[in-house]
């Protein structure tokens, strides 16, 4: 069926949830080219499908327009870098997963050079910056995208684009769980459970930390019995956000964090305190109540919230047209507040209830077969390039 079999695939993922998604994408790829070498950079769930990276994913992880300026040359040099030698290797096929300001600049360099480019989820341009569709279509040679109604936009635009579903749609179980999540965290059954993602990115737990723990604090003292559990995304994360709770005076929330395993932990909650992000999305695919929050560096809020098309951030309260869920930002995000919001949610039994049924329709509609539809329209390319 190949026409490139004997050439490599590159991809880029630039941080965890892109890690995750492009998994997803190789396995599907895996089943038709096992022993094409695929690299580039990657995280661990790509590596586990035989996915080499070329430098540590963490060395482009970073958030917010200011926070990027300290990285910025040594980010500018891994691209140029890698550029030069996928410009000499050509292999068969570029495949950026989501990480626009990187990738994109890399895919027109690519394209430009009859690479062909694959980009996996489409930038959130209904969002903000709309006027990245004109760049899109010379950088991308084919667009995958994840949510239903961003067909339309792009094959208005005239670039070629295939729906292929949220993988998270299909890695996450319509019916999680709980009882057996609760078992492999050794929770209580019978407790209340409040799960705290303050973000997979040191820029996010630097900005997130004290109002999320502060208000796991505040639900402490209001329901004793409560427990928090943090998923942490790595150790560096994990050493630098018991750094942070020190330096602010929260050392003693009494917190049961983990090493990974956020899906257990969003199976054995209650309810959840999420950073805005993919995360709020693997929170509504399980069904949980949430509150949305999330602070940055003012100078990065001070632009970024006039950019915005529409008056929701979280995927959750985007893909309904409606905020379903609380949405706290910036100043906002105060330890009083989250705590008030994230009681409501974990008390209000009917609230729980319309959540679960519209989180459930939400599954339904964003469940595909991701990686053989994907793995098909990568494929597809390949052999026309």
């Amino acid at each position: 069926m190949n026409t490139a079999i004997d050439k490599t695939i590159a991809m880029v993922a630039g941080e965890s949830s892109g890690d995750l998604l492009a998994s997803r994408l190789l396995s599907g790829l895996r089943v038709h080219l096992p022993q094409t070498r695929i690299h580039g950079i990657g995280g661990i769930k790509m590596a586990e499908q035989g996915f080499v990276s070329d430098w540590p994913m963490e060395k482009l992880t970073v958030r917010g327009l200011f926070e990027v300026i300290p990285r910025y040359r040594e980010i500018k040099s891994i691209q140029n870098t890698l550029r030069d030698q996928l410009l000499a290797e050509k292999p068969a096929v570029f495949i950026g997963v989501d990480y626009p300001g990187f990738n994109l600049g890399l895919e027109m360099q690519l394209k430009r050079a009859g690479i062909p480019t694959v980009h996996f989820i489409g930038p959130q341009i209904w969002a903000w910056r709309g006027g990245r569709i004109k760049k899109i279509a010379k950088a991308v040679s084919h667009m995958l995208v994840v949510f239903p109604f961003e067909e339309a936009i792009y094959r208005q635009a005239g670039i070629p684009v295939t729906y292929v579903g949220h993988p998270l749609a299909e890695v996450i179980p319509l019916l999680p769980d709980v009882a057996a999540a609760r078992s492999a965290l050794h929770l209580p059954l019978a407790a209340k459970v409040v799960a705290i993602l303050p973000g997979s990115r040191i820029s996010e737990l630097k900005y997130n930390t004290e109002a999320f723990i502060g208000a796991a604090k505040l639900l402490a003292q209001r329901e004793p019995g409560l427990c928090f559990v943090v998923p942490m995304a790595g150790a560096q994360q994990r050493d630098y956000f018991v750094q942070l709770l020190a330096q602010v005076g929260l050392a003693d929330v009494p917190l049961q964090l983990v090493d990974g395993q956020s899906h257990t932990v969003l199976a054995a909650a209650d309810a959840v305190l999420v950073a805005s992000g993919t995360a709020s999305l693997e929170v509504a695919l399980f069904k949980k109540p949430m509150v949305i929050a999330y602070r940055m560096m003012r100078a990065s809020w001070e632009i970024m919230r006039h950019m915005g098309y529409q008056p929701w951030i979280g995927l959750p309260n985007i893909l309904a047209r409606e905020f379903l869920v609380p949405e706290l930002l910036q100043d906002a995000a105060t330890p009083q507040a989250l705590a008030d919001a994230l009681w409501q949610q974990l008390t209000d039994v009917s609230l729980q209830a319309s959540l679960q049924q519209r989180f459930t329709e939400m599954h339904h509609a964003l469940l595909r077969n991701t990686a053989k539809e994907s793995a098909q329209a990568v494929l597809q390319v390949m052999n026309a390039g």
